[in-house]
């Protein structure tokens, strides 16, 4: 009853804002709806509230000709190197879920490695030449190169999973984050799911897994998006990584077939190709010629072929 009425004075101020113009309309709706679910400061507000409407205001996903198949390819001899280097059966039970063990193992990941922007960028990018680097060189990296690191875990873990680079609209913004996606056979669909930042998920309300697909429809719909911080259970609270992906939720990229040593390109002589997926209309500004740009969400998104 509280609730609902602090959300009702606070539709009332925000169409107050918008008679004034300070507000538009898709603000307004979207603002109503996160109501006092979130906990960010009036500035960050603001600028969620303008992201969302980028958002909002993009083409829709619309299917097209273009034709690839987005899987990740298992080598069982690195597989069996990396289980014993990192001694997997240790840190995941082999009765758990897929969910469970991705958990655990983005778990190892974030509480032995925080977030930094390397100062020496590794040569070799591979687990456990990324593990060595943070023993022997610097102790953090960035969030490609957790999402490696984390990739490959799985991938050994017989795990289905792929990294993601997430990417702003604003050609001026250099910034983007790069994450990992899971796949749950248990709930036939993909999990976001990232050991950088101190590890972050994100859940409905019922506690089920989001995809990048639903993190992205559910800011634009005003639904709600729970993101679980360093995985604490009960951990809701949305601050700095629920504006933070708000704005690099815009388009992405995706190897086709990730797999171990994926990068650098120059040490792999087969990387494959890029798969760009963007709302009908955009132009990526990050594009190599053998770049494949789709508007086609749900071939991007389709449950791999590898998996039965």
């Amino acid at each position: 009853m509280v609730i609902r009425k602090i959300k009702k004075i606070l539709a009332i101020l925000w169409h107050m804002f918008a008679v004034i113009g300070i507000l538009s309309t898709t603000t307004i709706i979207y603002l109503n709806c996160i109501g006092v679910n979130v906990n960010i400061e009036p500035g960050d507000k603001m600028k969620l509230a303008e992201r969302v409407e980028l958002l909002q205001n993009a083409e829709n996903y619309v299917p097209d000709t273009i034709t690839f198949n987005i899987h990740s390819l298992q080598d069982s001899v690195r597989a069996q190197e990396i289980k014993e280097y990192f001694n997997i059966d240790s840190i995941i039970s082999n009765s758990a879920t897929a969910w469970e063990k991705a958990l655990a193992l983005a778990k190892f990941v974030a509480t032995h490695i925080p977030h930094a922007n390397q100062k020496i960028m590794p040569e070799k990018r591979n687990a456990i030449a990324l593990w060595e680097y943070t023993k022997n060189i610097e102790p953090a990296f960035n969030c490609r190169l957790h999402s490696i690191l984390l990739f490959e875990l799985l991938s050994a873990a017989d795990i289905s999973a792929t990294f993601i680079t997430c990417m702003p609209k604003d050609s001026t913004d250099t910034d983007c984050h790069v994450v990992n996606q899971v796949w749950l056979p248990e709930l036939n669909k993909w999990a976001m799911i990232d050991s950088d930042f101190g590890g972050n998920y994100a859940t409905d309300k019922s506690g089920t897994p989001l995809s990048l697909a639903e993190i992205r429809e559910n800011y634009i719909s005003g639904k709600d998006i729970f993101y679980h911080k360093g995985f604490a259970e009960g951990s809701n609270k949305i601050d700095f990584y629920y504006v933070y992906m708000a704005k690099n939720t815009y388009w992405f990229s995706s190897w086709e077939t990730p797999t171990y040593d994926q990068e650098p390109m120059m040490q792999n002589p087969n990387p494959g190709r890029y798969i760009q997926l963007v709302p009908a209309g955009f132009e990526p500004f990050r594009k190599d010629s053998l770049d494949v740009v789709t508007c086609d969400a749900n071939q991007f998104w389709a449950k791999p072929s590898n998996v039965q």
